[in-house]
């Protein structure tokens, strides 16, 4: 603790904090520049992550097949329903559905004595295991693979090892107390030519559930059923398949009665749906955009430098915050990284796709850009000629976001737009980074870590000139206490000798 002043009178505190601030000042507009540094490299990663946010949408809505596979689909029967998957073009026709497709089925021959709640066998040393195997039909109207159950009796009932059994998802099996048998049916619908639907071996299947040892022995003995494929004439085709929902041209079909009617269907474009996802692309667009031009265009506030921590201090807290809103203006005004990014951008969304199998340009389905050259090139939807182009040819629309090729001019307007933006955001981690980059990695962390060196040579100069401060103040108080001692030296003489 320092006292100063006894022998003077001097505050010579509030003398040092005066001189010190004086001395502070150029470490203060260090700090402040720091502070905007750090805001300018914020706002960086911000546009950053926003840049890859639009990328990602570029690739997910307007280059994505699927969006421009969506169809309305209507059909003349309830009986039949029916929607697009992957279809690049439309469908239309008939189909007479003269057979549904059906699952496998085996029941016990015999009841069934055993206590379903009981253990299958008595307690054995060592134990005793037992084998059984489950094979049936998969969705793709083929034999799966063999389903292999390990257990012993002693530790399981005819419950417990159904239940182990269902889980294999190869058929669905109960108990059915009333008749005193077990169902078995395969999980899936169809039939194999020349082989069982469902094949089960093991004693457990033969002697205690009573059942054959596949569905066709089953189907033979009066005990089960042959699974059976759907049979319909598609426009013309009499073909089958092993489910009532099965696909073609990229639509899938479901059947749920067999009318031996003919049933007509026919697809269009979906373009609310696909106009839905292009507007939406444009409008992040255009709201990107909208940020990136305002943040080039904001006014740098030099009167309103970031806040010390003593100025802060003297101000409410919606004082700093209006102050900090004024400070962090203009981060990025005049930025050249961004200015040439936007140029680009739309540059991007302005060029003809050369081999483009429906139109070339953008503007010719209905999307241009603005023509007030104060919104920076955001576009404009005209929708009645969108629905129409979409109505038209989709996948046109498609190929223009879409198509690869070698040269610029033969690149989709999507591919060239991903392509500015990773160059634009390589640019910015370039000189900004990523939340996780190490300040050596990238200019504006290079950059702050220099003035961080420099604002701790500076403090360290701070407190050396503070030390001094206090030293010659202190060798001053010296001097005034050794001349006060010789005044009162001499004052108590010349008292005396009078």
């Amino acid at each position: 603790m320092r006292i100063g002043g006894l022998a003077s009178g001097i505050d010579t505190d509030s003398i040092i904090k005066n001189l010190m601030a004086a001395n502070r000042l150029p470490l203060d507009k260090l700090t402040q520049q720091k502070q905007f540094i750090e805001w300018q490299r914020d706002d960086y990663r911000d546009i950053n992550r926003k840049l890859n946010d639009l990328s990602n949408m570029v690739f997910d809505t307007v280059m994505r097949a699927s969006t421009y596979s969506q169809k309305n689909v209507s059909t003349s029967s309830p009986d039949l329903s029916v929607k697009s998957i992957s279809a690049s073009a439309d469908l239309a026709g008939t189909i007479n559905v003269e057979q549904l497709a059906l699952s496998a089925n085996m029941r016990s021959f015999a009841e069934v004595e055993a206590d379903p709640a009981a253990r299958l066998g008595p307690y054995q040393e060592p134990p005793q295991t037992e084998v059984i195997t489950i094979q049936a039909i998969t969705a793709g109207g083929v034999l799966g693979e063999v389903k292999t159950i390990e257990f012993d009796p002693a530790e399981e009932t005819m419950h417990s090892l159904i239940t182990k059994i269902n889980k294999t998802d190869t058929v669905n099996m109960f108990y059915d107390s009333f008749t005193g048998k077990v169902s078995v049916t395969a999980k899936h619908t169809g039939s194999i030519e020349g082989d069982a639907e469902i094949k089960l071996t093991g004693d457990f299947f033969a002697n205690t559930l009573k059942l054959n040892a596949d569905s066709d022995a089953a189907a033979g003995s009066g005990s089960g059923m042959k699974g059976q494929n759907v049979k319909f004439t598609f426009n013309g085709l009499s073909t089958e398949r092993p489910s009532n929902s099965f696909q073609l041209n990229g639509f899938e079909f479901t059947v749920n009665q067999a009318s031996n009617q003919n049933i007509q269907f026919s697809s269009s474009p979906d373009a609310e749906k696909i106009g839905g996802s292009i507007i939406r692309f444009v409008n992040e667009y255009n709201t990107l955009i909208e940020d990136i031009s305002s943040r080039l265009s904001q006014t740098r506030n030099r009167d309103f430098p970031p806040l010390t921590n003593e100025q802060r201090a003297e101000l409410s807290e919606k004082e700093a915050e209006l102050w900090d809103e004024k400070a962090k203006s203009g981060t990025l005004r005049g930025d050249m990284v961004l200015t040439i990014a936007l140029s680009r951008m739309r540059q991007s969304l302005n060029s003809a796709v050369a081999g483009a199998s429906g139109n070339q340009w953008l503007s010719e389905y209905g999307i241009t850009t603005s023509a007030d050259y104060r919104e920076g090139g955001k576009l404009v939807v005209d929708e009645a000629k969108l629905t129409s182009a979409i109505t038209a040819n989709p996948a046109g629309i498609h190929d223009l976001f879409n198509k690869n090729g070698s040269a610029p001019s033969e690149k989709g307007l999507g591919v060239l737009l991903r392509e500015t933006i990773g160059t634009a955001r390589s640019q910015i981690i370039e000189r900004a980074g990523r939340d996780v980059s190490g300040p050596a990695t990238f200019a504006i962390g290079r950059n702050l870590s220099n003035l961080d060196r420099q604002i701790t040579r500076f403090e360290d100069r701070l407190i050396m000139l503070e030390n001094r401060y206090y030293k010659q103040f202190s060798a001053m108080e010296t001097a005034v206490q050794r001349a006060n001692q010789q005044s009162a030296y001499l004052l108590n003489a010349f008292s005396g000798g009078s």
